[in-house]
């Protein structure tokens, strides 16, 4: 009996809507930024996220500099803007692009130090782009997932084809290379490489504010089980002091320097998170922080009474996507940021894949996270045909298009990982089975 043809409709979409967001970002986003910028003669320089890490470094290791100095952030501005901010013009940009990370960022960074900056923007930038595909394959080996091929591929593609990868890369990011390297370390986990998986969570670090949640719920799963864990926390002990102790050698009291960096940081700066922005201006800003809590007291109860399942388990798979689901939730909303989504997503793929039946509401609540899911490839499509059939300057002036689901995307995600909690043991081997994987 011969086969039947598989359709090419899946792959023809897929191709669709990863060249239209490529498309947006580059011939409708940064051309309308552009033209608001000349409009509010505001500066535009590199614009490189990477660049006041790079130049931090680059001083410190090179000339022996403090990066978090005032003269530091003048030449750091006069590189990502173009000029120095002027705080007498109300259109200049508010971020001071102060060099903000822990000093020993620069260890990450020495290699490129000694390269002209626009020749490290061209490597870092595919550097993001081969760690973002490679944390597909190991963020589904973390969850003990085995897909097709043809199914594998296309989930690389609408990674990288996904607003929060785009948008990541063209910034050269470091929340990219933190999400890869969180990646690598689950899977080191749940492959039983439990000191590398430690170090690596350590490199982590150098975004605080994404690592922390998910090293305090690796460590306390590694606390557990102290005999047979105890090589992630020597993992993660022994490359933290080796940073630690470094950055104190290069820059003695860094920390003290970090600490006020970070300080002024939020004085200029919007720190609003997905939680905050959607209560404010309805139900207040304290119902968005009270949420928080509630959803971080929520997310601690079910780490601690997952605490002692094994790392092949998928009760530790939801475990670890909902942590990464929470931080998501709680930080500063940005695109980028939204990478840490990825393992909640397959997870939540994962769940669905092996449903025989399900109740209306969560039929509803499913087709209401596709929806949100795709908004931004389909809102980078119709602006890309809008470009074609309009005009250039029409799709420019909804720009905004592709964005109308970045603040509900981590909460509904977020959402629906509690709403799954109690299926995880069941879902587990069936899925295993039916995707042809070795996991349970």
């Amino acid at each position: 009996m011969r086969k039947r043809p598989r359709s090419a409709f899946p792959i023809v979409l897929t191709l669709l809507a990863v060249a239209s967001m490529w498309f947006y970002v580059e011939r409708i986003l940064i051309p309308q930024q552009v033209r608001d910028a000349t409009a509010h003669n505001r500066p535009r320089g590199n614009l490189s996220d990477l660049y006041p890490r790079w130049l931090g470094a680059r001083e410190l290791l090179l000339h022996r500099r403090n990066p978090y100095s005032h003269d530091v952030t003048v030449e750091i501005q006069q590189g990502f803007y173009g000029r120095p901010l002027d705080a007498s013009r109300p259109d200049d940009p508010r971020d001071q692009e102060a060099f903000t990370y822990p000093a020993y960022v620069v260890f990450l960074l020495a290699p490129f130090v000694g390269f002209p900056f626009p020749a490290v923007q061209i490597v870092f930038g595919w550097i993001l782009v081969a760690l973002s595909a490679a944390s597909v394959p190991l963020w589904l080996m973390a969850l003990r997932w085995k897909l097709p091929p043809m199914t594998m591929a296309i989930c690389l593609a609408l990674t990288l084809g996904s607003f929060p990868v785009a948008q990541g890369v063209k910034l050269q990011q470091l929340s990219l290379l933190v999400g890869g390297v969180l990646a690598v370390s689950a899977a080191c986990a749940v492959n039983g490489y439990l000191f590398c998986s430690g170090a690596l969570l350590a490199l982590t670090t150098i975004k605080p504010q994404l690592a922390g949640p998910i090293v305090v719920w690796l460590l306390l799963w590694a606390s557990s089980e102290w005999r047979a864990r105890r090589r992630l926390v020597f993992g993660f002990v022994s490359l933290m002091a080796l940073l630690l102790a470094g950055a104190q050698f290069l820059l003695p009291g860094w920390w003290r320097m970090f600490a006020e960096a970070l300080r002024q940081y939020h004085q200029y700066a919007q720190n609003q998170s997905a939680l905050d922005l959607l209560a404010d201006g309805t139900l207040g800003p304290r119902v968005g922080l009270a949420l928080g809590v509630v959803a971080g007291l929520a997310c601690g109860i079910v780490a601690w009474r997952t605490r002692g399942q094994k790392a092949d388990t998928p009760e530790f798979a939801h475990a670890l996507a909902l942590v990464l689901g929470f931080t998501v939730v709680i930080v500063p909303v940005t695109a980028y940021n939204q990478v840490l989504l990825l393992p909640a997503i397959l997870w939540l793929a994962r769940q669905w894949a092996v449903r025989s039946r399900a109740p209306a509401i969560e039929l509803l609540l499913y087709a209401v996270a596709v929806v949100v899911l795709a908004w931004s490839w389909i809102g980078s499509l119709t602006l890309s045909a809008a470009y074609f059939l309009l005009s250039p300057t029409r799709a420019q002036s909804t720009w905004r298009l592709p964005f109308y689901s970045t603040l509900a995307l981590p909460v509904l995600v977020l959402a629906l990982l509690f709403w799954e909690r109690g299926r995880t043991r069941l879902a587990g081997p069936r899925v295993a089975r039916s995707s042809g994987g070795v996991s349970d």
